[in-house]
Order: C-alpha cells, then sequence, then structure tokens
C-alpha cells in the first residue's frame, strides 16, 4: 500500500477512535455504577436504537471480512455462512428473545438458576459463557491483525503483534470505563457507519457490471478457475463424505448457534419490557438479512474483479478480498478513488472490530463476576462490587483473546466465529431451551447439559484438522487429528441435547413443578419480570 493509503485509513480510524472515546467518557462521567447500569444500560434503549445496536454487535469482522473473502475463494459454498447467520436469527426471533428478556436479570445463567439450585448452574453457564466469548473475540483479532498487515503493507508478526494489542487495550478501556451504555452506542454508530460502506461497496459493484447479476456470477465464476463449478455447491464442501459432513455441520451450528451467543442474549435486558426486546429482534433482522445479502454482492464481486488468486496473494484465507475490491472500485492502487475508498473500508472494518469486541468483552466479564465470583467467593471473605470485579475481568479476558488472536492469526475469521457458534449451539442453548420448555428439567440436567457440550465441542476441535494434521492447521508440524470434521457441531451439538436428558432423567432431585410454573408463566406474560 502507498503512504497515501496508510495516511488517510489511519486518520479515519483515528477519526472513529476519538468519536468512541468521547462517548466513553462522556458515559462514564454521567453513569452511577449500579449492576443495572454497567451490565444493561439501565434498560433505557428503545427498541430501534437496540436494533441497530443488535445488528452492530452481530455483524463482525467474519461478516465484514471473513465471509466475503469465503465466497471469493469457494463461491456457493461461502454463501452457506450467510444463510446460517441469516436462518439463526428465527430462533433468537421464535424462541428466546422475549422469554429470556422476562426470565432472566444480566446474563444467560439468570434464566436457568431461576428454576435450578443456583450455584453450580451459574458456574457451569458462566464458565460456557467465557469460553464461547473468547473464542469469538479471537475471531475479531486475527481481523485486526489481517487488515493492518494490508494496511500497512507488512506480513510480518510485529505489525500485527501491536495492532492485536492495540484493539485489545481499547475494548478494556470502552468496557471499564463506559459499561453497556458506552457499548451500545459505539455499536449503533459502528451499525450506521458498516451499513453505509456496504451499500456504498455494493452501489460500485452492480454499476460496474450496470446491475446485471448474472454477468456479475458468470464473470466471478469464469475468473475463479472453477468455470460452471464455482457457482455449484461443492467446492469447498463437497469433495469426499468428510467434507459433506463437515458442511452439515457448519450448517447446524450457525443456525443453532446464534440463539447461545452470550454478547447477543445480553443485549435483550436493555430494554425496558419483552416486547421492547421482540421489536428489537425485528429490527435487527432486517438491517442484518440487508447487510449480509450485500455481502454475497460484495464476495462474487472480489471473485469477478479482483480473482481468487490474488486475493489468495494477499492473504490465504481470504480475510482482504473486501479492501483489495474497495482499492479496484475506486480506480486502482495509485488512484485518489483507489486511495479513499480502501481508507473508507479499512476504517469500517476497523470500526467493526472495536465495536464487537467491546460487546463481547462486555458480556463475558459480566459472566465472570455475575455467575463465577458471585458463586465461587468464600464465605466469610469481604465481598468486592461485582461491577469492580467485572472491569478486573475484561482486561484479563482481553489478555487471553490477545495471545489466542496471534495464534490463530492465519485462520479465516469467519471459519473462527462457526467455531465460537458450534459451542454455543452445543452448550448454552440446549440448557437454555430444557429450562424455559421442559417441566421435569433438574440442576443436574443443567449442569450435565452445559459440560455435555461444552467438553466435547472444544475436545473434538482439539482433535480436528484445526489444531493439528494439515498444511493449514495452528500447528502443522505435529499430527493428533483424529476426528475428522473442522465443525464439532454435527456431534457435539446432539451430545449437549443427550447429557442435559440424561441428567435429567438419572437425577435423584424432584423437579420443581412450582418454579416452573412461575418461570412459564414469567416468561410468557412477563409478570415478574426485572
Amino acid at each position: 500500500m502507498t503512504g497515501n493509503h496508510q495516511t488517510l485509513a489511519l486518520l479515519l480510524f483515528s477519526a472513529f477512535v476519538a468519536v468512541t472515546l468521547a462517548i466513553t467518557t462522556w458515559v462514564s462521567r454521567n453513569r452511577h455504577g449500579s449492576a443495572e447500569e454497567f451490565y444493561a444500560g439501565g434498560r433505557l434503549f428503545s427498541p430501534m436504537e437496540n436494533g441497530f445496536a443488535i445488528a452492530g454487535d452481530y455483524a463482525s469482522a467474519a461478516s465484514f471480512l471473513g465471509v466475503p473473502g469465503l465466497i471469493a475463494l469457494f463461491g456457493y459454498d461461502g454463501v452457506l455462512y450467510v444463510v446460517g447467520f441469516l436462518v439463526g436469527w428465527l430462533v433468537v426471533l421464535f424462541l428466546v428473545a422475549e422469554l429470556v428478556r422476562n426470565c432472566g436479570r444480566f446474563t444467560l445463567a439468570d434464566v436457568v438458576a431461576a428454576r435450578m439450585s443456583e450455584r453450580p448452574v451459574r458456574i457451569a453457564a458462566g464458565t460456557s459463557s467465557v469460553t464461547v466469548s473468547v473464542l469469538y473475540l479471537v475471531a475479531q483479532m486475527v481481523g485486526a491483525g489481517s487488515l493492518v498487515a494490508l494496511l500497512l503493507g507488512r506480513t510480518g508478526a510485529a505489525a500485527q503483534v501491536w495492532t492485536v494489542i492495540g484493539v485489545g487495550a481499547l475494548m478494556v478501556i470502552y468496557v471499564s470505563l463506559g459499561g453497556m451504555r458506552a457499548t451500545t452506542w459505539i455499536q449503533i454508530v459502528k451499525a450506521v457507519v458498516l451499513l453505509g460502506g456496504t451499500v456504498a461497496l455494493t452501489v460500485l459493484v452492480l454499476a460496474r457490471f450496470h446491475g446485471d447479476l448474472d454477468r456479475l456470477l458468470l464473470t466471478a465464476a469464469a475468473r475463479s478457475g472453477h468455470g460452471d463449478a464455482f457457482l455449484a455447491p461443492g467446492l469447498k464442501y463437497g469433495g469426499d463424505w468428510t467434507a459433506r459432513l463437515d458442511f452439515i455441520s457448519l450448517g447446524l451450528a450457525l443456525v443453532l448457534g446464534t440463539g447461545g451467543l452470550p454478547h447477543i442474549l445480553s443485549r435483550f435486558y436493555t430494554v425496558p419490557t419483552a416486547r421492547a426486546a421482540r421489536r428489537s429482534a425485528l429490527w435487527s433482522i432486517g438491517l442484518i438479512g440487508a447487510f449480509y445479502l450485500m455481502t454475497i454482492v460484495l464476495g462474487f464481486g472480489a471473485a469477478a474483479l479482483i480473482g481468487p488468486e490474488a486475493v489468495r496473494r494477499s492473504n490465504a484465507a481470504g480475510n482482504t478480498a473486501v479492501p483489495l475490491l474497495a482499492l479496484d472500485l475506486g480506480g486502482g492502487a495509485a488512484s485518489t478513488g483507489g486511495t479513499i475508498l480502501f481508507a473508507v473500508v479499512a476504517a469500517v472494518a476497523f470500526a467493526t472490530i472495536l465495536a464487537v469486541v467491546a460487546g463481547i468483552t462486555l458480556a463475558s466479564s459480566a459472566s465472570v463476576a455475575h455467575d463465577l465470583y458471585a458463586s465461587l467467593r468464600r464465605r466469610g471473605r469481604r465481598r468486592h462490587s461485582e461491577v469492580a470485579v467485572a472491569r478486573i475481568a475484561a482486561v484479563g479476558i482481553g489478555v487471553i483473546a490477545i495471545a489466542l488472536g496471534l495464534l490463530a492469526r492465519d485462520l479465516n475469521v469467519a471459519f473462527l466465529v462457526g467455531l465460537a457458534f458450534a459451542v454455543a449451539a452445543s452448550a448454552n442453548l440446549p440448557v437454555l431451551l430444557y429450562s424455559l420448555f421442559w417441566r421435569s428439567f433438574t440442576t443436574r440436567g443443567a449442569v450435565w447439559a452445559v459440560y455435555g457440550g461444552l467438553i466435547p465441542a472444544l475436545g473434538l476441535v482439539v482433535l480436528s484438522p484445526v489444531v493439528s494434521g494439515s498444511p493449514d492447521s495452528l500447528f502443522p508440524g505435529v499430527d493428533f487429528q483424529y476426528f475428522p470434521l473442522q465443525n464439532p457441531g454435527l456431534v457435539s451439538v446432539p451430545l449437549g441435547f443427550l447429557a442435559g436428558w440424561l441428567g435429567t432423567v438419572t437425577s435423584a432431585e424432584p423437579p420443581d413443578e412450582a418454579k416452573h410454573a412461575e418461570t412459564e408463566v414469567r416468561s410468557l406474560t412477563g409478570a415478574g419480570a426485572v
């Protein structure tokens, strides 16, 4: 990249950082330090504001950088991510949003603990929530590293290391100073910026092909080197039975994982009522749906105008397809238009990463303080404020995410998010649905459902080609690959549901019918909701 690209992109990014830090500073001066203020922003946001914030939270680096990259490299098979991310919202809208808002206060564990023995359930759910959040954070860190390497024209580790550290430091500042209110406004600003940038790029791609989608797709297929196979299923996931099972496994994880993501569930506590939570989900579905439809155009546009080989040369996982596309749409590397458009896209991507990591860090630090600390604290010891513990936890989670992000920097960000979705679908969704809908569910069933999905999901990833046994794995020099699929969802999601059922039917504890009735009435009517 030329000096002009670097300077303009850094100026735009610095402007976004300055605005978001100003928001955080303003909010920190006007907060009163309560748990409700820190975790839920005082429950003062409107459905439209929260819908934009959810869209900002959900449309991550995986969506803006990873998905178009996968489509540019693998055509039709890359579109699976778009379908999975979108269909997952139907689970959220019809099964989760309103019921979770009525039953909980701040975290997933609140919903489950309403009718169970509190301590073991909070420890299990809190552990799972933190694990999912850290996996999701790693994807954002990888996106940040890929972007700065392209922006600065450097492929060395030093540029990526300092970028990841800088993003981690900023996310800790956002969360520890501003809490949910600052994080929400940052996400709203980011959603507007992201949607605006995506609309502009989509219009330019369609204008290049005079609005002819057929011509766009045919050009992409011809440029890909795969011909018509680029527009048909099977390029990435159709080689053999293992690849096809991986396709099913990924789809299952993406569709079911959204309803178990801690940072999405926590957003429904920022509105005053369950009805507002449902309307928030509707707003977010509209915004997210429009965004993902445009990412399809950007992915095929990158394949048609840049070519998969050029994308792969820049970044093997395809994470830089959109910045390269912006450069071409603006007139090329030496043009003023290319410089401006590339800088805008780089700044939007940085904004995306910063806003999403802030939301995830807040959700995971809330789980540490509200669930783990409150349950594991020794009795008789001086109790620290939950908000203070959450701020300390944000620092620790940031350090872990930075370290793992540097380790996984060569993997596609959309693929990494797929792993986080698999863990969420395996560990969080079974216990959530059982708690809301199964009258006989017990404490043992809840604990087994969480660990019965979490442990197999993580264990299968460790034993998969993602970690060892192939040239593209984290540790290519060793081989302890015993599980053939890259995504564990096909095995770990059923195991999570099975473990919850088995724990319940083998439990000596009788189900509390009265608490279930109370939870059912509260979830459906909102009576007694916080």
